[in-house]
């Protein structure tokens, strides 16, 4: 381990998020050396503890990959006890992570201006469903809603069916940590330079919406509305999922018509890339059926391992579709460490994706492991804001921690 400080090593988060889109947020912060302080209800937790594969520990896989380097300490903020304690600790702090429905936290008194008027520099990320603002903003939603609120969902699936899931479920919850990480960092650069802070507003929503290209100035210029295309993409062919002799399914992608020439003589047929017909993308596109079907036969014909090796040689971008058995067995995810293999003193030794991205002199750290709900009461109310035993005990007495 480096002696190098972390990039972000002096800043304190107080993460009072549940699930997964602002703690994440909290999550690629504490990767790079924040202390994040997960705030959570006493007794209770955040229910990612009991998303998803249950362990000996109580707590599921999920909430060990992404509770890894914070503390955990409990804290009713809906009592006024609970409520004085978080204005207590916000004093200290530079960063508020939360994800309640809007107005909630205004509610109890904890609403972002009221906690500016404690800590002028403060920074709030406030992620919700559809934003802050807007005739949607009391409505309820997770990221399967964003993803089709978005236009997301809409585009995923084969033509004329049910639109499926795009990938993950949580798709839209980890892009609005992500975002909410870079809207975090905007604010604290703003807040050491002129002193002020100020809060970032995401809806999970735009999350997914900000990366569907140029879905809107389409539609804006033409009226065009993109549709289903399976494992097509609109503007590209071919570039696509075909199946191979042995059951396998490849990726390739041809974006140029460069790289096409490229395929075509691959695939023993350079002529191709010299006849009108398929010679520029436009051509392509208008016979999209045909193209494919010429690739398909010629994937079809081979092995995986042929394809994946001719491809290669003529400088053709083609990979497996890999899950997650595959990954595991991958040299390159070996040799860029991205499975980070720990050993947890609660749930033995777990493997978690690893963070990114990779700096090259302040690399992320692995600190320590998921906190047991409430493992941080005394060192974080002790020795932050100076309570004794006795004081601890009377709120945990009264349900307060």
């Amino acid at each position: 381990m480096s002696d190098t400080p972390l990039p972000l090593a002096g800043i304190r988060v107080l993460d009072t998020a549940t699930f997964i889109a602002a703690p994440f947020c909290g999550a690629v912060l504490a990767d790079f050396g924040a202390e994040v302080i997960k705030i959570e209800q006493p007794g209770v937790g955040d229910p990612l503890r009991r998303l998803g594969t249950m362990t000996e520990t109580g707590d599921t896989l999920l909430w060990h990959s992404e509770a890894r380097n914070k503390r955990s300490v409990t804290l009713d903020l809906r009592q006024p006890t609970g409520a004085d304690l978080f204005r207590r600790l916000v004093a200290k702090s530079d960063v508020v992570l939360e994800n309640f429905r809007p107005g909630t936290l205004e509610k109890w008194g904890l609403g972002y201006e009221a906690l500016r008027a404690i800590n002028k520099k403060l920074v709030m990320l406030r992620v919700s469903a559809y934003g802050q603002t807007g005739p949607y903003r009391e409505r309820p939603g997770f990221a399967r809603i964003a993803h089709a609120f978005s236009g997301l969902a809409y585009l995923a699936g084969e033509a004329g069916r049910v639109p499926v899931v795009p990938g993950s479920t949580t798709l839209a919850d980890y892009m609005s940590g992500v975002w909410g990480a870079l809207g975090v960092l905007l604010a604290l650069r703003v807040a050491e330079r002129s002193g002020i802070g100020q809060y970032v507003d995401i809806g999970l929503y735009e999350s997914i919406f900000r990366l569907l290209d140029e879905l809107a100035p389409a539609y804006a210029r033409s009226g065009f509305v993109r549709e289903r295309q399976g494992p097509d993409t609109v503007n590209v062919v071919p570039h696509s999922h075909y199946s191979t002799r042995d059951g396998r399914w490849v990726a390739i992608a041809c974006s140029s018509d460069k790289m096409f020439a490229r395929l075509a003589a691959a695939m023993g047929r350079p002529e191709l890339a010299r006849t009108p017909e398929y010679a520029t993308m436009k051509a392509r596109l208008e016979r999209r059926e045909a193209v494919n079907r010429q690739v398909q036969e010629w994937t079809e014909a081979r092995s995986s391992a042929d394809v994946l090796a001719i491809c290669e040689a003529h400088d053709v971008p083609c990979s497996l579709i890999y899950s997650i058995a595959d990954i595991f067995n991958d040299p390159q995810y070996a040799a860029r460490g991205n499975l980070l293999r720990v050993a947890d003193p609660r749930a033995g030794e777990l493997v978690l994706p690893a963070p990114v991205p990779r700096l090259s002199e302040t690399p992320a750290q692995f600190r320590s492991a998921a906190p047991a709900l409430g493992a941080d009461n005394q060192a974080v109310y002790g020795s932050l804001l100076g309570l004794d035993a006795s004081a601890l005990a009377e709120l945990r007495r009264s349900g307060v921690i």
